[in-house]
């Protein structure tokens, strides 16, 4: 027996029985047997031809969303969804605001624009019943431990599912997406003619993946049974596919500033990228920045990644947590803090007013920009200080913000950019770590993307740090990009053939304890061997290059004949070297199932074969009993129970 093979015998009872006197020995009624890493044959790679007629992808923003599509037989052609209704002077309305409506018995009433007008319409004292939510999809990536029953709070503060909700905003996109579909086929669209496509952050952890493709399920954009017809993509990636195929007069070169002339119109970036060409997509979202580092591999023009996902939580809302806490120190936390709770729809009001100037800041800006306060700030303020919103701008020692005779806050452009400081400073912050990694050399173009790319200081922050090293490339429609790139994905899901893993992921085990290596603490003797505990099995490490299609394999033995599942924990870590499942930084992040049931078999010794795969943007794990050749159901679940 070599000392990589691992037992666990008949002191245990049962896989989910408790762990054996040694503190925490690993997993419990499994039997690793030699760990081997294998990559599929090719031919098993090859995309199988599927049977659908048209890819819709939604791409589910922080602050705003919209879906778009292509016929499987008109790949080039991608249609992007129908101008929609109620859209805000001087923001392109491709796509809506990401904000929902519930009645007060918490029935689904609208989505976007149109939940946003009729919420703000609403009697004061009858909107107080409404549920209102907007920008909540930050909750799935700042919940530590994500479950299906983590909660979001409406503007009310009154507490709702997030899954519920998630759940109607996808259901409503499939609505609109069906019915357009119908409309232009002159009959009912099936829904199974459809693969669905879902966008999320690449720097999204496993369980928020996951989170939403429960969401899709519950929506009924796919079934349990057929989870392949949903793809997650990752936005950055599906950004980069689309950038890619830019023509020069989609797209400016800040370097210019102008659309790219000089060239004909049909040829590529900068004349083509070419084999081996690197780029990073900077993906500026609304509550995330992604960031991404592709290669082209010649001649088909697959991407590699060549660098993990990176990045935060600096979207553009960041701006507007700014400005919320720029009134709390005019007008006082406690006032704002009420009016929020008391006047719900004014102070949505009031954050579309800012949005729109939002819009208008830029670096040689030298006017002041007007914000328009509801009237019930001003005569809410008034009943609850008892002097005026004018009285507490000139008593606030906020400088280069005024009252003005129109009652409205005028803001100096100074005071604005001041507002944009902090966000653009994460943003410059990451990407001048990630161009000093020895990995992030020779990059010829960067990709800014994302609503928040339009942003005119942003782009002079990178600029400014860039200093010519790239040429930075802004997409004509930069806020769609993601989008079209994701039906692009839907439509070739391999076009990515290298990632890397984000993490390092494996199991405990036992292995044969060696005096000098492992630590005495760690022994446990059972029948005259010795053993050593909590050995960390290392399935991938982070930022290990892994192949689409990649699997690692492991073998696992039910500890006693009649077991009817194996429950295997998965540990996790930011590491890329971890020695034990106990170092600090692992946690465990998720459980393998083996449903084994079914399967018994003569054999005295059971071996399931269990193939992970890594490659993909999602984890994905399948089992094969050896003796009977038979599959073995096999799933990986991260959401917290």
């Amino acid at each position: 027996m070599t000392e990589k093979e691992l037992v666990i015998d008949d002191i245990i009872t049962d896989a989910m029985a408790t762990p054996s006197p040694a503190k925490s020995m690993g997993d419990p009624g499994i039997t690793p047997l030699s760990p081997t890493h294998i990559l599929k044959d090719s031919e098993e790679n090859e995309p199988t031809r599927h049977p659908y007629v048209v890819v819709v992808a939604i791409d589910f923003g922080t602050t705003s969303s919209g879906y778009a599509y292509a016929f499987t037989k008109e790949p080039e052609c991608i249609h992007t969804m129908r101008r929609w209704e109620g859209g805000d002077p001087g923001v392109s309305n491709q796509k809506t605001p990401t904000t929902i409506l519930l009645t007060p018995d918490r029935k689904f009433h609208s989505f976007g624009y149109a939940a946003r007008d009729f919420y703000h319409d609403l009697d004061p004292t009858e909107s107080k019943q409404w549920l209102y939510l907007e920008k909540f999809k930050m909750k799935l990536h700042t919940t530590a431990n994500l479950s299906i029953d983590t909660d979001l709070h409406a503007a009310n503060g009154k507490k709702v599912k997030a899954l519920d909700i998630f759940a109607y905003a996808l259901a409503f996109f499939k609505e609109q997406a069906l019915k357009e579909l119908s409309d232009q086929a002159g009959a009912d669209f099936d829904n199974a003619d459809v693969r669905w496509v879902i966008t999320v952050p690449a720097i999204w952890k496993m369980p928020a993946k996951q989170f939403m493709r429960e969401a899709a399920y519950k929506a009924g954009l796919v079934s349990r049974d057929n989870p392949d017809q949903l793809i997650i993509a990752l936005e950055p990636e599906a950004a980069s596919i689309y950038c890619r195929k830019l023509r020069l007069h989609q797209m400016v070169d800040l370097g210019n500033k102008t659309a790219l002339n000089g060239y004909s119109p049909t040829e590529n970036v900068g004349g083509g990228m070419t084999q081996g060409d690197r780029y990073v997509v900077v993906d500026c979202g609304g509550g995330t920045v992604d960031l991404t580092v592709h290669q082209i591999r010649m001649p088909e023009g697959h991407l590699k990644e060549l660098y993990k996902a990176s990045g935060g939580p600096y979207g553009s809302i960041g701006i507007d947590y700014e400005f919320e806490k720029l009134l709390c120190k005019i007008f006082g936390q406690d006032f704002i803090d009420q009016f929020k709770i008391k006047r719900p729809a004014a102070w949505v009001d009031l954050m579309i007013a800012f949005e729109s100037r939002k819009r208008a800041a830029a670096p040689d800006r030298s006017n002041p920009l007007n914000i328009n306060l509801p009237f019930s700030f001003i005569d809410y303020y008034k009943k609850f200080r008892g002097h005026s919103v004018e009285h507490a701008l000139r008593k606030s020692n906020v400088d280069f913000v005024k009252w003005s005779s129109q009652g409205m806050l005028r803001m100096s452009p100074d005071a604005m950019n001041a507002l944009f400081k902090p966000t653009i400073d994460h943003i410059i912050q990451h990407l001048t770590e990630l161009f000093d990694r020895p990995e992030v050399t020779d990059i010829k173009f960067l990709f800014l993307v994302g609503g928040f790319a339009e942003s005119p200081l942003l782009q002079q922050a990178v600029q400014k740090m860039l200093q010519g090293r790239s040429r930075i490339i802004i997409p004509h429609d930069v806020g769609l990009t993601i989008l079209k790139g994701a039906v692009l994905f839907g439509l070739d899901p391999s076009i990515i053939k290298v990632r890397r893993s984000p993490l390092t992921y494996g199991v405990g085990v036992l292995n044969r304890f060696v005096e000098g290596k492992h630590p005495p603490e760690k022994m446990l003797v059972k029948d005259g061997t010795r053993w050593c505990t909590d050995v960390f099995d290392t399935f991938i490490s982070a930022d290990q290059s892994v192949a689409l299609g990649e699997t690692v394999k492991r073998s696992y033995t039910p500890a006693k004949p009649s077991q009817q599942v194996i429950v295997i924990h998965v540990y996790c870590s930011e590491k890329e070297s971890v020695s034990f499942i106990t170092d600090p930084g692992v946690r465990k992040c998720g459980t393998l199932k083996l449903d084994v049931s079914g399967t018994e078999s003569p054999a005295s010794r059971r071996e399931i074969q269990t193939l992970m795969q890594f490659g993909d943007t999602e984890i994905r794990a399948m089992a094969v009993d050896v003796a009977t050749s038979r599959s073995v159901k096999a799933s990986i679940d991260f959401l917290s129970q």
